[in-house]
This record gives structure tokens, C-alpha cells and sequence, in this order.
């Protein structure tokens, strides 16, 4: 059969094509932007009139996956780890409605925080919404978890985890797929009520929720990708989730391993096989990509006298990503060091493009703030926040989506005069709204700083839900229509741009400055295409 060479994230979008969605929602964020990007790309996506443009933010996208579901349709909503912290009050409430269409929620982990605030595991946020969780140690596995699991989530009547972490994101292999599934007839609930949480509703949902517990357990205990192997040497005993089974593999290429091997990738964990390798081995070492979550189940339910190692015991590292070369030290197995590198470079930090908009906007701020104590720039997540490093060296804060004009607001609540907010277009429909409303209502003495380059540029140039509205946002919040100011940072304006947050540092209130140039990787990528169009009008 022919193999079709994927990316992790590629295997995902196209077994939800072939599965049978009417819809993706997602927002973007690495690493699992590529989800819906290849969707979007797809000609067999379009032909079927699947549902593919950006949210506004990773709840907006829940919920409207959700409203999906419930009209009977299949969908997949996609976030990185921290995008489901947006997203957990739907999250958390979806497993007590249930759903009605198959519903896939697709959330892509970065341990080694690649490009990340935290390693956050995913898997304890489905462990504490009591859902089944779908962790792929392949592409294949990923692309047939994807493409099964709508019928898995309809079967069981509940939104279903597939969670992936960055190697398995952004690696590619050869991935067979399965024949294309027909999108859900439109089709409602026959039990409405179910998707009313009022309290007398969420109680019995519950108790509903806590009955299938056993139907979850026993879908993992038969499922295809759990697997005991049994050994010939029985004083060590392997349970390895998800990814890691490929990390063990690594070191019996040519040999059979002679240990009992647990290979979990379905949860929550099966327990008739945890006692199985229990009785098994003697020691058991766990695999695991994240947190030692398996870890610290599998200690609550061994007898005591049974040592369990990993990344709790301090038998793994307890942060980053495992490797083949971690997990032999760990079994106590040879590992192969090459030379030492030379260093001939020296390391080089991120920077940002030369010829951004961010760059001018950093130095007209700095010499406006020139005057007063460091640390009044709260900054927000995106490419502006390089404005942390050399030479800008500007911000004094960064620490989640839409933080910076609420963290300035309390900055100044507390005395802290002028106090600066720096949020990106996209970041700031993300988040940043509700956080301008309250300092509108406070009347807070604030500088809020949206940097415009027209693109969620960070994640690789995706529209921005901000295009051409945030003038009309801020002045709809309450913002005085004479403090929403437009200035294009570039170097001729340097002057003007100085002036400009002068001017609104002296005004007490809330003031907002766009500074808006398009993304100068956004523009080249336009100017290529529109020139192909030009020599290609059939295009």
C-alpha cells in the first residue's frame, strides 16, 4: 500500500480529513500550528467545505468545536500545552455534557520548552477532566488514533485527548491511510438537557461521567495500542507511554530486549496490565514524555515492595525531553559520546528580522521611558518580546497571553507611574481585551503599546483576528478617542514616535499607541506571491 511521507502534525490533519470533520478550530501555536495549516492547504479539505479559518483564542475555539459536536457534527480542535490553560473551562465542562459529534482535542506538548513558558503535561488535565487520552508513539499511531478516535469519542460519549509532544510533531515518517469517512448527517440530541449545566443537570452528568470510568479503563485495557511483552529477564520490568517505546527500541535494533515491556498509549492506565508486569518483574522503570504522571500512578497501585524508577526518582532527568542516550543510562547501558564540538561560532541569541517594525518601536520607547527607573514595560507573548534581550533590553515582564496590559494596570494601581503595556495585534484580540476594559473602568495611568505588524508572525505569518480593528476595539471598550493614537515605526519617525508617547505618558489615563508596519517576513512572503500570480495569471 502507499506510504505518504507526514509530519506528525500532517498525520493528524489528514486523518481528520479522512475521518470525517466538518470542522477544525484552532488558534495558533507551536507545535501544533501545522494541524491546521494543512488542513486549510488541503484541495480534498475544500472539496468537502471543511471549516478551517484562525480563532481568536484556544477558548473561542473550544466552544465552537463544541457547538459543532452538539450539532452533530464531527470536529478537532487544536492548542499547543498552554493554550488549554485558555481553554479549560470548556474543556473541563465538555467532559460533563458529553458530546454528540465525534470531538478530537488535539494538544501538542513542548517539553524542553522549544518555544514555551512552561512543560506543562497535558496529560493531568485530562486525568482531572476523567476523559481518555490517545498518546501516539508514531506517525502512523497518530494519524489511525486521529481517524478512530471520532468513532471512540461517539462510542463513549465524550470529548477525546490525542496528546503529542514536539519530536513526534515535527518528525517525519511514513504514514498508510484509510479510506475517507463522510462528514455526520446534521443531526441534535434526542436528551438536549445534557448540554444545560444548571445544577441539577451537572450532578446527575457527573455521576454519569464517574459510572463510565470502567468503559474507559476497559476501552484502554483492549485497545490495539496497549501492549504487554513479556521477557526473559525478570528483575526489571519497562512501562514506556506514548513516544519512548521508540527511545528503548533505539538499543534492540538488532537484539531482543529481555526485559517485560508495558506499552501504554491509551489511558486512563489498564490496570489489569499494570498488575500483570507487577507480577512480572521485580523493578519496574517508567518511560514517560512530561511529567511523571504514570510514575506516581503506578506507585499508588504496586505493592510497596516493588521499586519504581523515573523522572520522580531521579533514575531520568526531571525536566526536558528523554532521548535514546538518556534512557540507556538508565538501564545501565553502554552510550556512544562523539568528539567534542569545537566552538568556531559563538552562540548567537534570537533576534528580531532585521527591518521589523518591532525594532523602532523598542528604540523610540526606550528613549521616551529614558528618563524613568527600568522595569515599567510589561511585555506580552510574540516576537516582541526579544525586546527583553540585547540591545533593546526594554521589558521588565512576560508570563502569559494578554498579561502585559492587565499586569500594567495593576503596576500602576499599586503606584508605579508611567506604566507601560507592549501587546501584539493577535495577542491582543487573544487576551488583551478584557484586560483594556478593566483599566477603561479603573480609568487606570497607563500606556498601552499595541505593536501592529498585521500577522500572528510569530507562528509563521497566519492572519491576525486584529486586522483592521483595533482602533475601532479600543474606542468600543471606552478608550477616549483623542489617547488612540497611529504612528508607523520606522527610523524617519523616530522623533514623532518619541513625541507621541510623551504626550501620552503626561496624560493620566488610559492611552493606546499602535505602532503598525506590516511584518517584513509577512511582506516578502506577499510580494513573492503576488508576483507569481503576475507570471502566472492562471493561478
Amino acid at each position: 500500500m502507499k506510504q505518504n511521507l507526514y509530519l506528525g502534525v500532517e498525520a493528524i490533519g489528514q486523518a481528520a480529513i479522512d475521518g470525517g470533520i466538518s470542522g477544525v478550530y484552532a488558534y495558533p501555536g507551536t507545535p501544533s500550528t501545522e494541524i491546521t495549516e494543512f488542513i486549510q492547504d488541503s484541495k480534498q479539505a475544500a472539496e468537502k467545505g471543511i471549516r478551517s479559518k484562525w480563532s481568536a483564542n484556544e477558548k473561542t475555539a473550544y466552544e465552537a468545536a463544541l457547538g459543532m459536536s452538539y450539532a452533530g457534527k464531527r470536529s478537532i480542535v487544536c492548542m499547543k500545552h498552554v493554550g488549554l490553560n485558555v481553554a479549560a473551562d470548556a474543556f473541563m465542562n465538555s467532559a460533563i455534557t458529553g458530546i454528540n459529534g465525534g470531538l478530537i482535542v488535539t494538544v501538542a506538548d513542548d517539553p524542553s520548552m522549544h518555544s514555551s513558558q512552561n512543560e506543562q503535561d497535558s496529560r493531568f488535565y485530562a486525568k482531572f477532566a476523567m476523559i481518555p487520552i490517545l498518546e501516539p508513539s508514531n506517525q502512523q499511531e497518530a494519524y489511525d488514533m486521529v481517524y478512530n478516535g471520532f468513532s471512540l469519542s461517539e462510542e463513549l460519549g465524550v470529548p477525546v485527548m490525542v496528546r503529542i509532544t514536539t519530536r513526534l510533531a515535527h518528525s517525519r515518517a511514513g504514514v498508510i491511510r484509510k479510506a475517507e469517512k463522510e462528514t455526520n448527517p446534521l443531526k441534535l440530541s434526542q436528551q438536549p438537557s445534557q448540554f444545560v449545566l444548571l445544577p441539577a443537570i451537572a450532578r446527575q452528568r457527573y455521576k454519569g461521567l464517574l459510572k463510565k470510568q470502567k468503559d474507559f479503563e476497559e476501552a484502554s485495557f483492549t485497545s490495539e495500542y496497549n501492549f504487554l511483552k513479556k521477557g526473559t529477564d525478570k528483575t526489571l520490568g519497562i512501562i514506556a507511554c506514548g513516544i519512548t517505546i521508540n527511545y528503548l527500541n533505539e538499543h534492540y535494533k538488532t537484539k531482543e530486549c529481555p526485559y517485560t515491556i508495558l506499552k501504554i498509549s491509551q489511558y486512563p492506565l489498564p490496570e489489569k496490565m499494570l498488575h500483570e508486569i507487577e507480577k512480572e518483574c521485580e523493578e519496574v522503570l517508567v518511560l514517560e514524555e512530561g511529567y511523571p504522571l504514570v510514575e506516581e500512578a503506578v506507585k499508588g497501585i504496586f505493592n510497596k515492595h516493588i521499586k519504581v524508577s523515573g523522572r520522580l526518582s531521579g533514575t531520568l532527568p526531571r525536566d526536558g525531553e528523554l532521548n535514546a542516550d538518556l534512557v540507556a543510562a538508565a538501564l545501565g547501558l553502554e552510550t556512544l559520546e562523539g568528539a567534542t564540538v569545537p566552538e568556531l561560532v559563538v552562540n548567537r541569541p534570537p533576534a528580531l528580522c532585521q527591518g521589523c517594525g518591532h525594532q523602532d518601536m523598542y528604540k523610540a520607547l526606550n528613549e521616551a521611558a529614558d528618563k524613568y527607573s527600568k522595569g515599567r514595560v510589561f511585555s506580552d507573548i510574540g516576537c516582541y518580546t526579544l525586546g527583553a534581550l540585547p540591545p533593546y533590553q526594554s521589558i521588565y515582564s512576560c508570563v502569559d497571553m494578554g498579561a502585559s496590559i492587565t499586569m500594567a494596570k495593576g503596576a500602576a494601581d499599586a503606584g508605579l507611574v508611567p506604566s507601560f503595556a507592549v501587546i501584539g495585534d493577535s495577542t491582543f484580540t487573544h487576551s488583551g481585551i478584557t484586560g483594556l476594559l478593566d483599566a477603561v473602568n479603573d480609568n487606570s495611568n497607563i500606556v498601552v503599546v499595541i505593536s501592529d505588524n498585521e500577522s500572528v508572525s510569530m507562528t509563521g505569518g497566519q492572519e491576525s483576528s486584529a486586522l483592521g480593528k483595533i482602533e475601532s476595539i479600543c474606542e468600543g471598550v471606552g478608550v477616549d478617542p483623542k489617547h488612540i493614537r497611529m504612528l508607523v515605526p520606522m527610523k524617519k519617525y523616530h522623533e514623532l514616535m518619541v513625541s507621541t508617547i510623551e504626550e501620552e505618558i503626561a496624560y493620566e489615563g488610559v492611552s493606546v499607541i499602535i505602532f503598525r508596519r506590516e511584518c517584513i517576513q509577512a511582506a516578502a512572503k506577499r510580494l513573492r506571491a503576488e508576483k507569481k500570480i503576475k507570471q502566472n495569471p492562471k493561478l
